[in-house]
């Protein structure tokens, strides 16, 4: 068992079925919760903006690298 850090409700996790940084949800509030430890199980509240910046980054990576590739077209036109 652990404790929810955002409503305290009591979460059924099994130690030996969860590893560190596994994302589960609360069952009582729906929170987005990481474990942190697993002897003893604690989780901790993850903040859904982190996830949204995370996407946001790989979008940047994902749009920088198709403009190297079109700059790479471009050079080729030239020759």
């Amino acid at each position: 068992m652990a404790t929810c850090p955002e409503c305290d409700a009591e979460v059924e996790v099994d130690e030996f079925d969860v590893d560190k940084g596994d994302l589960i949800s609360c069952p009582d509030c729906g929170s987005n919760l990481e474990v942190t430890s697993i002897a003893p199980v604690e989780l901790e509240s993850v903040d859904e903006d982190e996830d949204d910046e995370e996407d946001e980054d790989e979008d940047e990576d994902e749009l920088d690298e198709e403009d190297d590739a079109d700059d790479d077209d471009t050079k080729e036109d030239l020759d």
